[in-house]
Order: C-alpha cells, then sequence, then structure tokens
C-alpha cells in the first residue's frame, strides 16, 4: 500500500472518488455533493484554518487501485470537558475492509499529530464545526441526513481493532409528523397561554434580519457556554440565516418570546438529501434547476431538527411544550412532511435527550465519536456528562 498526499486538484479528485468507490454499493448510501467536502479543505471558505490545519492522504495498492484515505487536522479552538491532553482530529475515512490497510491510514495520521504536539486524537470528526461530518455510523445503516457520515459497518471494527474507544454517543431521534404528541406537552402548553406576554411565531423570510438576531441572542444564552464560552456575533448568525435562506420553510422553524424578548427557539429544515440524492454530487446549473423542481413540486417529505433550546431563565417553566404545540399545530395541518428526525444529540446531554423522548420520538440512528489517546497506559474518561 502506499500513502499519497493530497496536494493538487488530480489527487482531490481521488479523495472523493475513494469514497464513492467504496460506498457506492452500500444500501442507503447518498453522494455527498462534491463542493461540501472541497470546502471544509480550502482556507478561504473554512475559518479553522485561522487558528488550525489539517493535511489529507490517499492509499494506492499495487496496482495503483484508491484502496482509503484519511485526513488529520489540529485545531486549536478543539476543546472538550476534561481534556488533560491537546486532541488533534482524523476524519473523511474510508477503507477496504483491511486491518492492515487501516493501520497504516491511522498511523499515518498519528504521527504527523504526534509531530504537532497532539497526545491523543478523536475521530472521525469534522475540521470546523460539529454539526456537519461528525461521527461514525454505528446503528442505523439507512439514508444519512445532509452532512452526515456514512460508512460501511465493518469500518467500526476497523477503528476499534486499533484501539480506538468510545468517547461519545451521538443518538438521532425519529417520528412521523403526524404523531399526537403526549398529553402532558398540551397540559403545559394550555398554562403558559393563558399568560399573554408569551408568543410564539414562525420564521419569515422577509424580516430574515430580526430572526438572525433574535437566534443570536437566545444562542449566546443557551449554548454559547457548550462550545468554549464563544458566542455568536449578530453578523454570524445572518450569514448562517442567508445561507439557509433558499432551503428555509417558514412554516418549520419557531421562535418563542415573552414580552417580545426572544426565549426559545426550534429550527428544522428539509433534509436538504432528500434532493441531494438526485444531484450525483454536483451542484452545477443542472443540479441547482433540479432543487428548484423538486422544491417547487414538494418532493421532500422529510424535515430535520437542527437545533432546540430554551434560555436558562425560562427552562423546566414548561416553554418548550408551550413552542412545541405552537409550531406543530401548523406542521401537522399543512401536511407537507412525514417524517421528522432531529440531528443527532450527544449522550452526554441526558436533558435533550429526554426532550426527544418525551416527544415520542425514537431512536433513528447512532454515530460514534471515538477517541485514541497515544500514551496507551493513561488512564481513560468519557466525554463528561453535561449537568
Amino acid at each position: 500500500m502506499e500513502l499519497i498526499i493530497v496536494n493538487d486538484a488530480m489527487r482531490a479528485a481521488d479523495f472523493l472518488a475513494v469514497h464513492i468507490a467504496l460506498n457506492k454499493e452500500v444500501p442507503g448510501w447518498i453522494r455527498p455533493l462534491d463542493k461540501d467536502i472541497e470546502g471544509v479543505f480550502d482556507p478561504e471558505k473554512n475559518k479553522a484554518f485561522r487558528h488550525g490545519e489539517c493535511i489529507r492522504w490517499i492509499m494506492k495498492d499495487e496496482k495503483g487501485n484508491l484502496t482509503g484515505r484519511i485526513a488529520a487536522f489540529v485545531n486549536k479552538k478543539y476543546k472538550n470537558k476534561g481534556d488533560t491532553c491537546s486532541v488533534g482530529g482524523i476524519g473523511f475515512f474510508d477503507c477496504i475492509d483491511d486491518q492492515a490497510a487501516a493501520n497504516l491510514l491511522f498511523d499515518t495520521a498519528k504521527a504527523w499529530l504526534q509531530e504537532r504536539g497532539m497526545g491523543a486524537m478523536d475521530g472521525p470528526i469534522n475540521f470546523g464545526e460539529r454539526n456537519n461530518w461528525w461521527g461514525l455510523l454505528t446503528e442505523g445503516f439507512h439514508e444519512p441526513l445532509y452532512g452526515m457520515n456514512f460508512n460501511p459497518q465493518y469500518y467500526i471494527r476497523l477503528f476499534e481493532h486499533y484501539g480506538f474507544r468510545l468517547f461519545f454517543n451521538q443518538i438521532c431521534y425519529g417520528m412521523l409528523v403526524s404523531e399526537r404528541l403526549q398529553d402532558k406537552f398540551y397540559q403545559r402548553h394550555a398554562i403558559i397561554s393563558e399568560d399573554p406576554a408569551f408568543k410564539a411565531v414562525h420564521i419569515r423570510k422577509n424580516q430574515l434580519e430580526k430572526f438572525a438576531e433574535d437566534f443570536s441572542i437566545v444562542y449566546n444564552k443557551a449554548w454559547a457556554k457548550h462550545a468554549g464560552g464563544k458566542d455568536m456575533p449578530k453578523a454570524q448568525a445572518l450569514a448562517l440565516f442567508k445561507q439557509m435562506k433558499p432551503l428555509l420553510d417558514e412554516k418549520i422553524a419557531w421562535f418563542a418570546y415573552y414580552n417580545d424578548e426572544p426565549i426559545a427557539i426550534w429550527l428544522n429544515l428539509p433534509d436538504l438529501n432528500q434532493y441531494v440524492k438526485h444531484m450525483n454530487g454536483k451542484m452545477d446549473l443542472i443540479g441547482k434547476l433540479k432543487f428548484l423542481w423538486m422544491k417547487m413540486t414538494g418532493s421532500c417529505k422529510k424535515m430535520v431538527g437542527i437545533i432546540f433550546g430554551v434560555i436558562p431563565e425560562f427552562q423546566s417553566k414548561g416553554v418548550d411544550a408551550y413552542l412545541i404545540v405552537e409550531g406543530a399545530r401548523l406542521i401537522q395541518q399543512s401536511r407537507i412532511f412525514v417524517d421528522y428526525e432531529m440531528q443527532w444529540i450527544g449522550d452526554f446531554n441526558p436533558r435533550m435527550m429526554n426532550v426527544a423522548q418525551s416527544l415520542g420520538a425514537t431512536p433513528s440512528r447512532q454515530l460514534t465519536t471515538y477517541r485514541y489517546i497515544f500514551d496507551r497506559n493513561a488512564p481513560y474518561e468519557r466525554h463528561p456528562i453535561i449537568e
């Protein structure tokens, strides 16, 4: 086996081709958009390059056939509570069903990370935000959500036989949109509804700047402390909403307010992969026309829960139930979507897992983030629970 560093356009194309070759026959696989993968490794598009670096390899056998790939990266902003050493990352792993070949990929990435002072590596993870390309699929081998890793089942063995250990599981929950919510939701909704200071509204595209600002307010109060204390500026939120605008369905993205101050978010989007699976990796002119046609004809029947949260002052007061019931009434009435699946929730976050379960949703798939500590005698601990 030969490992080759990706350092030109031809090898970058091979990096994409490995994934296609090793997954195209796996039931449920959807080819990612080429631009989404390439964007991760483009310093002009990925802000992680401001405080990190990465490298990619492709692997070929003696006949020149593509047999694997891997990326390794150092990101100074990547930290988990309880880490006792600097942790690097590996991702975009693909490999034939051969442990020796997998070991070569892992060993090469490990050596590169050690040269940069890392004491452990997590994988498979993304060089950037956690909402995309994070975790190895370990349960639920059916069509992935947009931006979600997909892999053959034997990859689990390749990781674990090398010595990777479970750091945390990432659980998705799913349900039918038509399912009636549990009675307790309506009971809590009724109590909140008695106070006219509360209101819930769905997003409106012609007021995108206002909703982006409200999003940043709720995010900074409810999530920033779990993201290394990093606030989201209003400008960043607006850029995010502008990026989502072509996909936004106003009736499935909701905000709750108290005295006109934003206190909760329930953001859902149509599953873009229901369009992407017809595009063969290309969002070119033909791909865009396909997208517009499928969107106009309502071909996407699956919605995805992107983010849900309530600011601390209003948690455990029934606001979550109030927001969900208000949104569910309109979503169920429209009868546009059939299936609902939530983006992954880490098993270190029991509060959010309870919210998903209380909806009546059940686990639909599981991804796993693994950790490999280079000092094999060092103590090992899983990701700490968020209280």
